[in-house]
């Protein structure tokens, strides 16, 4: 069974999202073994790409950082084994295809898993495209996470949530990903409205940036939900000062899981 099914059958959880590399290798492993220590209960990992069509400003210049620092692919698989042999936290990953292209699908998807990871998410190849690559993915040992966004039709929820093996990452808000002040009602809705037609857990993201957020996430029926660019503004502000990032990355995430209980 997935890592991430274990976890999000039995419990709600909080996933922070880091991008590999940055602001280099070396410190975010760091930072992200202190997020490890500081309780988080899985992983969403992103791979530097020069062209993130579904990241907002914050996302792209972390993206930028780890690129100038020599982040590649073969350096994300290091890093993720680093980070496997650390803990045994469901990891999911968040990468554009053509990092998988390059690499050839099914050995790129063999390479993942190796190193540790749970699930990926292939977050520009839609539905209709994603299903060629389903058989790889189960072959390999990875489980599919998938995207339903605000505006997705009830029928074509139903067939995203059925070629979805770890959790369905529901977008809260239109545009790229970026910290909101406030959450829209229909986010709210939206939860209450697909846990009604599956039992694939439901996992939010894009914006949230505070514990009452999480809190309210969760207690309207989300199974998980995700921070990024939240954490990747404080990483960016202490990019030259490891041990600063690490306590504060810490600080930011206790704050987070002690009030989600």
């Amino acid at each position: 069974m997935n890592r991430f099914t274990k976890l999000l059958k039995n419990q709600q959880a909080f996933i922070p999202f880091f991008m590999l590399g940055d602001p280099t290798p070396e410190a975010s492993l760091e930072i992200i073994k202190a997020a490890i220590d500081g309780g988080c209960q899985a992983l969403e990992l992103g791979l530097p790409f020069a062209d993130p069509i579904a990241d907002g400003p914050v996302i792209q210049a972390s993206a930028e950082r780890a690129l100038k620092n020599g982040t590649d692919f073969a350096k994300c698989l290091e890093l993720i084994t680093a980070i496997r042999e650390y803990s045994d936290i469901p990891i999911g990953l968040l990468i554009y295809f053509n990092l998988i292209y390059r690499q050839g699908v099914e050995l790129a998807y063999q390479k993942l898993a190796a190193a540790g990871v749970d699930a990926i998410l292939q977050v520009d190849v839609p539905l209709e495209e994603a299903e060629q690559y389903n058989e790889l993915l189960t072959k390999s040992g990875l489980a599919s996470i998938n995207l339903i966004a605000p505006n997705t039709s009830e029928e074509r929820a139903k067939k995203i949530l059925n070629n979805t093996t770890a959790f369905a990452y529901v977008v809260s808000d239109y545009g790229t990903t970026g910290v909101r002040s406030e959450l829209p009602q229909q986010t709210f809705t939206r939860i209450q409205n697909l846990k009604a037609m599956t039992d694939v857990p439901l996992v939010i993201g894009f914006g949230i940036n505070t514990a009452e957020q999480v809190q309210d996430l969760l207690s309207a029926g989300a199974d998980g939900v995700i921070i990024g660019s939240a954490i990747t503004k404080i990483i960016a502000k202490h990019v030259d000062d490891v041990g600063q990032a690490k306590v504060a990355v810490t600080s930011f995430i206790n704050n987070i899981m002690t009030k989600i209980g």
